[in-house]
């Protein structure tokens, strides 16, 4: 109660607090003139017998895709690119920044854009990175007053309350990384706590302009803050002596180091080693929202991602298959799939089950309309929170206590795919900006298609209506056979009890 009054007291003397002033902030692009490095000499030859389309790799496994942002770390020689928002001060999270770290220290130009809503803690490594010659962080829609932040959230919500949810990762404007994941153990099969299943990919060709393009769009943004503008950055010397120490205590993690070990054991590594990786090309189409979504309080609809994504995507003819980890249909959403479904389309989604997700409201919002999806005909999906099992070489931090799914990713006729951060939810929709890459690739779309048909059911539970037409009964699929729940699976009764009271209230919009 006391901490409440505090906060109340220190946001009423506070005010409306503003951001700082962006007069004088450089406008910088990305780097073109990068066909001479060792990334652009690699790419040059398949992409010019691939002028239109995207070189793309898929980064299922988590150790591969730690490495993959690794090694473009560690071979760039011009330019990082780097947009996330969520950057953990975790063993990966420090791992990943010393390997930028080194990047700058080579003498490439390095720029970081984070959103501000998750860098509680990280304000001194953010400010010591900043102090790099080659460095420059950005925040995204920044909190003002740094503490108590919930000052913001009571003086200004309707700013705050929009984020950027946006992922990617590029080295000299020739190769990227688009996807699902953040930066933290949970995204790379590290750690003891909860493990994400998650979809990255890694692209080269047209895909990464776009990317590029994107990414300076954000950068240049009018909510793009210099962190020197907001935090007290150290002198060089200084910064070099907090992160060097920062970067000597996660070396010397025995478990750190034994996942450094491990990945260079992964199939990506060995791979790119022998220039035998694998790229299926194809083309793609980059959508994203505008950043000006974040200020806008109009209700415009020019700059959201959906007024690309659905054209470019276009309608399913036969099947459509759906992996999201916060579904939350809403009105307008389930009204689209029942109606695809009447046209004799097939619809299945994979979410997370109440017992895996870790967003309690937004299961609530799925929950809502589960029974109208089911009665229409949509097969519905809910991963069990140990459904996915790791491979040996992804257990060097410890073994998970649990596994929630993260990847959004959703294919047409197994024909295309889009793979990127965008949830099926209204925050995706309308609050928060989002990313991702429209892929015209048969070989991708089935690979999603063919896990629903094989892999999915063997870790997740089947959500559909009892024999009597009522709504809902989860059967496991298990090697003894079905194991029928009238419940939701591995939960309390007080658990349940909450999420169908969230489930009245009229939150659509805020999940």
């Amino acid at each position: 109660m006391r901490v409440a009054v505090v906060i109340a007291l220190a946001a009423l003397a506070t005010g409306c607090a503003t951001p700082p002033s962006l007069e004088g902030r450089s406008e910088t692009h990305a780097i073109a003139d990068t066909g001479a490095t060792r990334l652009g000499r690699a790419v040059a030859p398949a992409a010019a017998a691939h002028r239109d389309a995207s070189g793309i790799y898929a980064l299922t496994e988590p150790s591969d895709a730690f490495a993959a942002r690794v090694i473009l770390a560690s071979v760039a020689e011009r330019s990082l690119d780097i947009q996330y928002y969520i950057w953990h001060a975790d063993q990966t999270g420090l791992l990943l920044f010393e390997a930028v770290w080194h990047a700058a220290d080579r003498g490439v130009r390095v720029r970081i854009l984070l959103d501000d809503a998750n860098t509680r803690g990280l304000d001194q490594i953010v400010a010591a990175l900043d102090a790099h010659p080659n460095i420059e962080v950005r925040l995204y829609n920044p909190f003002v007053p740094r503490a108590p932040r919930m000052v913001d959230l009571l003086t200004d919500f309707g700013r705050v309350n929009r984020r950027m949810h946006n992922k990617s990762f590029t080295a000299d404007n020739e190769a990227t990384i688009v996807g699902g994941r953040n930066v933290g153990n949970e995204y790379f099969a590290a750690g003891t706590g909860v493990a994400f299943t998650d979809l990255d990919v890694l692209a080269v060709g047209t895909a990464v302009r776009d990317v590029s393009d994107a990414f300076d769009l954000y950068w240049n943004s009018a909510s793009a803050y210099p962190a020197a503008r907001l935090l007290a950055i150290a002198p060089e010397a200084d910064a070099r002596r907090l992160l060097e120490e920062k970067f000597a205590g996660v070396h010397a993690d025995p478990e750190a180091v034994e996942y450094v070990d491990a990945l260079r054991r992964t199939r990506l590594v060995q791979q790119l080693i022998d220039g035998k990786l694998p790229l299926d090309w194809a083309r793609t189409r980059l959508v994203r929202d505008d950043p000006a979504k974040t200020l806008d309080t109009t209700g415009r609809t020019d700059v959201l991602l959906l007024s690309d994504l659905l054209p470019a995507m276009g309608r399913p003819d036969s099947a459509f298959d759906l992996v999201s980890p916060y579904f939350v249909p809403a009105e307008a959403g389930t009204a689209a799939l029942v109606q695809t479904v009447e046209r004799g389309v097939r619809v299945r989604v994979l979410t997370n089950s109440l017992a895996a997700t870790d967003v309690g409201p937004v299961h609530a919002g799925y929950v809502k309309r589960r029974c109208a999806l089911l009665r229409a005909g949509v097969q519905l999906y809910e991963l069990e929170p140990t459904g996915v099992e790791r491979k040996d070489d992804e257990r060097r931090l410890g073994a998970s206590s649990s596994v929630q799914l993260h990847a959004k990713t959703f294919a047409l006729d197994r024909k295309r795919i889009f793979v990127g951060s965008f949830n099926f939810d209204p925050r995706s929709a309308r609050l928060n900006t989002e990313m991702g890459l429209v892929i015209d690739s048969p070989s991708l779309a089935s690979r999603l298609s063919a896990a629903f048909d094989e892999q999915v059911p063997k870790v997740a539970y089947e959500v559909r209506l009892t024999p009597d037409g009522r709504c809902a009964e989860w059967i496991a699929h298990t090697p003894a056979g079905e194991v029928r729940y009238d419940a939701e699976p591995r939960t309390s009764a007080a658990r349940r009890a909450w999420i169908d009271f969230l489930s009245i209230l009229p939150i659509d919009w805020l999940l």
